[in-house]
């Protein structure tokens, strides 16, 4: 579990570090710019960690759903050798399904200003600007999107699934409360996460659609990846005995004084 939790926290740190420095220098500036290169390359670096966290959280549902069903073989199941070979395809595959449809979005823009409408280099701002066939980046972008957001989440709710059937038939209460209590902290990134990515692609596009993806592109870029670790250490009985010790000798050093 740790390990998938070190390989989130990676992602986070990624995702805030590729964007959030660029967007501050340029609210700095009467006339923001990017070079091309850069906007491509952070492109590609955007979607390529967005693409791993949806892999990362089916695969830490999964990591759960061996925990709870299947205690007393997890660690012969879940070894180290083979979260490593887990996580490896997951960056790997991620990155290469993030690079095809970048590479393949035409060169060509149309002369004159080129202004994204957006903070960022996002994929579908930059696709409009775009004078040259754009088809085939289009359909890219639309598989990735299918096999990226959809699958993953479906591959969550058949884990959680199986987990309340593993729950279910723990015979003591306690059990059963403690068996959903080490679900609780996933449940919720994952809630937080595509409760903010559904409604890119569910509601339908509109004029008003593009300052709101705008808006929903800070909150998953900023405010999730600071929500996370906030999420896992306070539900973590270690984390909170350690901020009890410090705050303890926070008021001892308070009174000396």
């Amino acid at each position: 579990m740790y390990f998938f939790l070190c390989n989130l926290s990676l992602i986070d740190l990624c995702t805030t570090t590729s964007t959030v420095p660029l967007a501050l220098v340029n609210c700095l500036k009467d006339c923001p710019t990017i070079t091309y290169n850069d906007c491509f390359a952070q492109m590609t670096i955007i979607l390529f960690l967005g693409m791993t966290e949806c892999c990362l959280l089916a695969i830490m549902a999964f990591d759960r759903f061996v925990a709870i069903s299947n205690p007393l073989h997890y660690t012969m199941i879940m070894t180290m050798r083979a979260c490593f070979q887990i996580a490896a395809v997951m960056w790997i595959s991620s990155f290469l399904m993030a690079l095809i449809p970048v590479l393949s979005i035409p060169v060509r823009f149309c002369a004159g200003h080129n202004v994204v409408n957006h903070f960022i280099c996002e994929v579908a701002a930059v696709l409009k600007l775009v004078c040259s066939d754009s088809t085939v980046s289009e359909m890219l972008m639309l598989i990735n999107s299918i096999v990226i957001m959809p699958l993953p989440f479906l591959f969550i709710l058949l884990s959680y699934i199986r987990i309340a059937v593993a729950v279910l038939k723990i015979p003591s209460t306690t059990g059963r409360k403690k068996a959903f209590s080490t679900c609780g902290s996933h449940l919720t990134v994952v809630t937080i996460y595509y409760g903010t990515l559904i409604p890119i692609f569910v509601i339908p596009q509109n004029k008003d659609s593009k300052d709101r993806d705008k808006i929903i592109s800070i909150f998953y870029g900023t405010v999730i990846p600071m929500v996370n670790p906030l999420i896992y250490t306070l539900r973590n009985k270690d984390v909170i005995g350690a901020l009890r010790k410090a705050a303890g000798k926070t008021k001892k050093i308070r009174l000396s004084v």
